[in-house]
């Protein structure tokens, strides 16, 4: 039940976001209710796929992980270690600095080596399902932005080093409250310490 419910989740989740890409649907989409109505339900589709995903997730780490393959322990360690990289790229898409230009799209990044670490780390049908789709989501909407042709409005500025330090400090931060508060508390697994 609870891998069900996460797989529809990440089907909302994911379509939606798939929507995007496809720019002439959503154009069309746009021109039955309007851009308000669209954002709205985009927001509504992909919020409802999150919570699904994250109830679906954990009913289905109470019944009972389904092994796959049990990776070695060094893998638990790498994988926080990515981490760290993974929170800095997430801050850097909003403090928009030299690592901005140089990534060009560090969320899409941050969701491919978050999702890569879980991978590594993880060898349970449930983990594979949830981190693989995410993984594959964000390879395609990687290559789907390069290949997008979008007017796009004017550009958003991109600072120096000043962004590049407020995203490494805010990224650390981010990192120290998923490790030590958000992974153990609402994941229910420790991230150092286990």
């Amino acid at each position: 039940m609870g891998l069900a419910m996460m797989i529809f989740g990440l089907v909302l989740f994911i379509g939606t976001h798939v929507v995007t890409t496809r720019r002439d649907l959503r154009a069309r989409l746009i021109g039955i209710g309007g851009e308000a109505v669209y954002k709205i339900g985009y927001a509504v589709l992909a919020i409802a796929g999150i919570v699904l995903i994250a109830y679906g997730f954990g009913a289905y780490r109470a019944d009972g992980l389904i092994d796959l393959w049990h990776p070695p322990k060094w893998t638990t360690h790498l994988a926080a270690l990515l981490m760290l990289p993974v929170a800095i790229l997430l801050a850097a898409a909003y403090s928009r600095g030299r690592i901005y230009r140089a990534v060009k799209h560090p969320m899409i990044t941050a969701v491919k080596l978050w999702a890569v670490a879980h991978l590594i780390a993880n060898g349970d049908l449930g983990s594979i399902i949830l981190f693989g789709s995410l993984l594959a989501w964000a390879v395609y909407d990687r290559i789907s932005l390069k290949h997008r042709a979008d007017p796009g409005g004017p550009p958003i500025p991109v600072g120096g080093p000043k962004n590049d330090a407020i995203a490494v400090v805010v990224g650390i931060v981010l990192y120290l409250a998923l490790a030590f508060a958000f992974h153990p508390l609402v994941v229910g697994v420790p991230v150092f310490g286990a």
